[in-house]
């Protein structure tokens, strides 16, 4: 995240990129992470590339996967939402987290607040454990934060930065 990521932001909104510089930083393994709204959309992102492509994604008529720098919002909206279905059908309450391992890495996605979701793409090298502590320390001090006003600001910020590269 850069300087002129969070220049003209809210107090607020500049607390929640730190939240997130500070996660991928500080904890070992971990490759990316996104904040997506309960609509599925990328609110925030570790990677400013992954924004670009994913506000590009939106816009143009996609013919396959484009690999996970591109799709991480989507696949944490399609588990998120996925996981929702299931705990419905089988009347277990809402969902906390999920945690996806493969051979390469591992996907973790957190509930944040209604409906958002913290999603985090793990090296096969990563502590599983780790990481979803500190993804829990995320949620605990965000949750509060993410009102429905932060959203919209982020969701005109990315808006912003979009146009602005287009430029």
């Amino acid at each position: 995240m850069t300087a002129s990521t969070t220049f003209g932001l809210s107090s607020e909104a500049r607390n929640l990129h730190w939240l997130l510089t500070n996660l991928v930083e500080e904890v070992p393994g971990i490759e990316s992470v996104a904040v997506v709204s309960s609509d599925g959309l990328l609110l925030l992102s570790s990677d400013q590339g992954r924004i670009e492509e994913a506000r590009q994604s939106r816009t143009a008529a996609r013919s396959g996967p484009r690999g996970s720098a591109a799709d991480l919002a989507t696949i944490v909206s399609g588990i998120g939402s996925l996981t929702v279905g299931a705990a419905r059908l089988m009347e277990f309450g809402g969902v906390k987290h999920t945690m996806v391992a493969m051979d390469e890495g591992s996907l973790f996605v957190m509930s944040i607040s209604d409906g958002s979701l913290l999603g985090v793409h793990g090296s096969a090298e990563c502590d599983m454990s780790v990481v979803a502590y500190h993804m829990a320390l995320f949620v605990g001090r965000a949750g509060h934060v993410l009102t429905p006003e932060l959203r919209s600001e982020l969701r005109r910020s990315l808006e912003s930065e979009s146009a602005g590269s287009a430029r």
